[in-house]
């Protein structure tokens, strides 16, 4: 009967951390065969506790606001297809938040996301926005761009410091003639390349490793020290920790986008909808004050809650080289490690 019940126990334990996608993912019509043949898969950490989030119910759970005040008769249903008409308010948008309708600290259900099944898949929940630029001559890159309800801050001298509501992270593959040739993997105000040879893989799809809480994403398990940035060490001051946890699959519950460079706008493939994409504004809170009784005292200068994030849009979604343009050097490295 104990030999039963270990057999039982290890094959639960198989089944919902060590789930396998299939190698090769799902076709959508309007979409290349090689952007999903080719898709990211992501690990969430084993501790992890905010899973991929449905976009749609960010907005149902949330109101608009600017400077901490609701915005007056703003559209009414705000749905994922007309929420670009927010960015008639405050700067283009640009000063609107989607604010919760609970407080973050009564702890909210919906911001603990959906946590995929055997298969990969978070069941009723949109949590991707797979993006396409052409820029012509056979080079095409691919944002495979992930949404989390929440982001839980990294703890820093048992301080836990830059939570926020709303956190949209992503991986980017460059393709040139339909072959990967190397994968961004974004971590906080920067990130990593890679060879796409030198990713790990499932079949032909890379791996990537999403942080416990955080959600940056890595190219291998273990520990990842961002202290300084474009540098990650295997210790140091402040951490991120991945490991082979739920297997998710964003192609499963993905909408599907192509990017034109010349208007900065968005077109949707197989109907999906476009005013999300276009939403100038924040996923969530603007930073609560330090009045708010939210808000504990401030840590030798840095905050708990932080201000929610921009949209794909905000992604540098036209890039000369495989990393964003931000002044640090762009390496593309051939060989894993931190």
């Amino acid at each position: 009967m104990l030999a039963v019940a270990v057999f039982i126990l290890v094959w639960h334990n198989r089944l919902f951390t060590c789930a396998r996608p299939t190698n090769y993912a799902r076709q959508v019509a309007g979409v290349p065969r090689y952007v999903l043949d080719y898709a990211p898969l992501v690990y969430l950490d084993t501790r992890e506790e905010f899973f991929p989030s449905d976009m749609y119910a960010q907005i149902t759970n949330t109101h608009p606001e600017i400077n901490l005040t609701t915005i007056d008769n703003p559209p009414e249903p705000l749905t994922l297809s007309n929420l670009h008409k927010l960015n008639r308010y405050g700067r283009n948008g640009r000063n609107v938040y989607l604010t919760s309708n609970i407080p973050v600290t009564s702890g909210p259900k919906w911001l603990t996301g959906i946590v995929p099944d055997s298969t990969g898949k978070t069941n009723n929940a949109v949590s991707a926005a797979i993006i396409i630029n052409d820029h012509g001559s056979g080079l095409v890159d691919v944002f495979y761009t992930y949404f989390y309800a929440y982001n839980q801050g990294n703890t820093v001298l048992f301080q836990e410091l830059g939570d926020h509501i709303g956190d949209w992270e992503h991986n980017m593959i460059r393709f040139e003639s339909g072959k990967p040739l190397a994968i961004w993997y974004s971590q906080h105000g920067n990130g990593q390349a890679f060879t796409y040879n030198a990713a790990e893989k499932i079949g032909v799809r890379p791996i990537s490793y999403s942080a416990r809480g955080s959600h940056a994403n890595y190219a291998i398990a273990g520990t990842h020290d961002h202290t300084i940035p474009d540098l990650n060490l295997p210790a140091g001051l402040i951490q991120d920790y991945t490991s082979k946890g739920m297997l998710w699959d964003p192609t499963l519950n993905s909408y599907f986008y192509n990017y034109l460079v010349n208007t900065t706008s968005f077109t949707s493939i197989n109907d999906s909808p476009v005013g999300a994409m276009l939403f100038k504004g924040k996923w969530g809170d603007q930073q609560y004050p330090e009045e708010d009784p939210q808000q504990p005292p401030p840590f030798f200068g840095f905050w708990k809650y932080v201000s929610g994030p921009t949209g794909p849009w905000d992604k540098q979604l036209n890039r000369t080289k495989i990393c964003p343009e931000n002044g640090l050097l762009c390496i593309i490295r051939d060989e894993l490690g931190p």
